[in-house]
């Protein structure tokens, strides 16, 4: 247990927490929506600090990162809780259930423990993922300072619903972030999320401004955020406020592993094909299918000639282009190599 880096302290005990968009007014003896942050006697405290859930080396394009690092691996690190309550969670065992634990669960590793194990498997890089890194930022930013020093690279795999503040923490030490624009409508985001789409979309705005590298990814969920009028709309964010070198990730739904969508279907094939023509016609250079390995569309091309330059299956890379650029007429592929 940690005091929460950022809050406000109000009247009668009562505080504000100022990590994520929520903003949080939290009672004495409550906690805020991610359920790891209480109210203690007027003080803020953070519950699931040093608290490994997970902690594996993964392969970067996992996260998915297709254009940084490709081909590296990474330390994936997660803690319990998260800011949102998506009705097709994945990992809703320790996103959610977590939420009313007097005990939050996970494995007692310091910030120095995950760097060394990190440095131990030779990764090139630590990933905070499986639940929101906002909500376990205090642990985060630790482990990324010690991670910076060491000569690796943090990843954040991020809902984006992030406060002003904690990107200004954040900032200094993030190389690389996977973003989650889940759907383009506020009306989707609080029936589906519990949440807002605005601070997401200015959080993407933001860390590109930065000079953090970005890819958006949005998961197809049938009769909710598959609709070609929402593909449109995504891609043309992405083109005009984040740049057309963006990577964009349209993933495949799978309603038997998530939360509480089980009996939706699937994503068709023809939705994910219609979707990626939506955003190559859009302008965008990279546009990839994920959760259905084989497809073309899981491979880079040349943005100008259309040669195929990296090419994958699931995870694993079977051609990678050695100098970050095209074999064929030698354009570059917007490849962050180190």
């Amino acid at each position: 247990m940690k005091e929460v880096l950022l809050y406000k302290k109000l009247e009668r005990e009562n505080v504000q927490c100022q990590t994520c968009a929520h903003g949080c007014f939290i009672l004495p003896g409550k906690r805020g929506i991610c359920g790891v942050r209480e109210n203690i006697n007027g003080q803020l405290f953070v519950l699931n600090y040093g608290k490994a859930l997970a902690c594996n080396v993964d392969p970067i394009e996992k996260k998915p990162l297709f254009h940084f690092l490709p081909g590296s691996s990474s330390l994936s690190v997660g803690a319990a809780g998260c800011n949102f309550s998506c009705l097709n969670c994945q990992n809703y065992d320790i996103s959610q259930n977590c939420k009313n634990l007097a005990e939050m669960p996970g494995k007692e590793l310091s910030p120095q423990e995950i760097v060394q194990e990190a440095l131990k498997s030779k990764t090139a890089s630590i990933s905070y993922t499986y639940t929101e890194p906002t909500i376990f930022l205090e642990y985060a930013l630790d482990i990324m300072k010690l991670a910076k020093k060491a000569g690796l690279k943090n990843v954040w795999v991020s809902n984006g619903f992030m406060s002003k503040e904690s990107r200004e923490e954040v900032i200094p030490f993030l190389d690389a972030c996977n973003i989650d624009i889940k759907g383009f409508t506020e009306e989707f985001y609080r029936q589906t999320c519990g949440a807002r789409l605005e601070p997401v979309l200015e959080t993407c705005k933001n860390l590109k401004k930065a000079g953090i590298w970005i890819e958006i990814t949005t998961l197809a969920i049938p009769k909710r955020s598959d609709s070609p009028e929402m593909f449109r709309k995504i891609a043309k964010f992405i083109k005009k406020e984040l740049g057309e070198e963006t990577p964009w990730h349209i993933n495949r739904f799978s309603g038997a592993i998530s939360w509480k969508l089980k009996k939706t279907p699937d994503t068709s094939l023809k939705t994910l094909k219609s979707a990626y023509k939506i955003g190559k016609d859009a302008g965008l250079k990279y546009v990839y299918t994920g959760n259905v390995p084989g497809l073309d569309s899981e491979n880079t091309f040349c943005p100008q000639c259309g040669a195929l330059c990296i090419q994958r299956e699931g995870y694993k890379i079977k051609n990678l282009t050695l100098d970050g650029n095209c074999p064929e007429c030698k354009t570059k592929l917007d490849i962050i190599e180190k």
